[in-house]
């Protein structure tokens, strides 16, 4: 099969896109004929080979943590799932950058969502849903989110309201017709924020997330005022030294079937601002490492 692979840890130009082995669906996973992949900001960490030390991979190794594509194998142990059935979901570390991919978690694709969207909502959902399970009730709460227009951020916001929360959310001024859209209130990053989330929350936040690459942490903390109700998926070792909760997407299909769920009603779209092929896989890796936006990834 085709797939972009990379034989050392680097920047994006390390990545090629050559001949590997096809891998098949063995005990309670799938195999798709991939159609997109997404980029996430942990492929990126893998490939640069930040993260060896905790999850090293076996060279080349192929980018990639989700999927969508049409599953053509299915191993022993799954009954809820056929050849022909369209899936999105997640793989393993790294390995979903390919012609064909292993899925462990997935879910049907609901129909309103594009092949690219589909892509982009694997591990931002997951994780997102994961954030949402460890905060519990949200009805009539309201729920800041620092970094609500990315990929992550955005879904948290759209599963709380879903939820029955009031979102508040920050972002770049840019973004906020975004936020609008999805039935946030935005505001800006940076200093202040605390003042600024005060004048659209007098009577408080409830609840927080810390989405965005920033050093912002402590100041949600202060806001909310209580450490079993601020969640970070950026700053693990920040939530240590807290004692604030920290979340990781975990490969769960019941997580990713309450994404599919919402999509379907029309609650929750995911994001996607930029497409590539395979073959310009150097020019995703390069514009999602700027973090300028979610980067998917076409099969052709």
């Amino acid at each position: 099969m085709r797939a972009a692979r990379f034989h050392s840890y680097g920047s994006p130009g390390v990545l090629v896109v050559e001949d590997a082995p096809e891998p098949h669906a063995g005990e309670g996973s799938v195999r798709i004929k991939v159609h997109a992949t997404s980029v996430n900001p942990i492929d990126v960490l893998v490939r640069a080979g930040h993260l060896a030390q905790f999850l090293p991979l076996t060279l080349p190794a192929i980018p990639g943590r989700d999927a969508v594509g049409v599953v053509d194998e299915v191993g022993p142990g799954v009954t809820d799932t056929q050849v022909g059935d369209r899936v999105f979901g997640l793989g393993g570390v790294s390995d979903t950058t390919a012609e064909f991919a292993i899925l462990t978690a997935w879910s049907a694709t609901p129909e309103g969502w594009t092949t690219a969207q589909a892509a982009a909502a694997g591990l931002a959902s997951a994780t997102a849903a994961g954030v949402i399970d460890a905060l519990g009730d949200l009805n009539g709460k309201t729920f800041l989110v620092e970094g609500a227009s990315g990929a992550v951020g955005s879904a948290a916001a759209a599963f709380a309201r879903a939820a029955g929360a009031t979102v508040i959310g920050t972002g770049r001024e840019s973004n906020h017709p975004y936020l609008e859209s999805l039935g946030v209130l935005p505001t800006t990053y940076g200093p202040g924020l605390a003042q600024r989330v005060a004048i659209l929350a007098p009577g408080g936040v409830d609840a927080a997330l810390h989405s965005a690459p920033s050093d912002s942490l402590p100041e949600l903390l202060s806001i909310v005022g209580n450490t079993s109700r601020v969640v970070t998926v950026i700053d693990h070792d920040g939530a240590a030294r807290l004692g604030v909760k920290s979340v990781s997407a975990r490969n769960d299909s019941t997580l990713l079937r309450y994404a599919a769920a919402l999509g379907r009603d029309g609650l929750y779209t995911p994001r996607v601002d930029h497409e590539f092929s395979v073959t310009d896989i150097v020019k995703a890796h390069t514009l999602a490492e700027s973090g300028n936006g979610k980067v998917v990834v076409t099969q052709p």
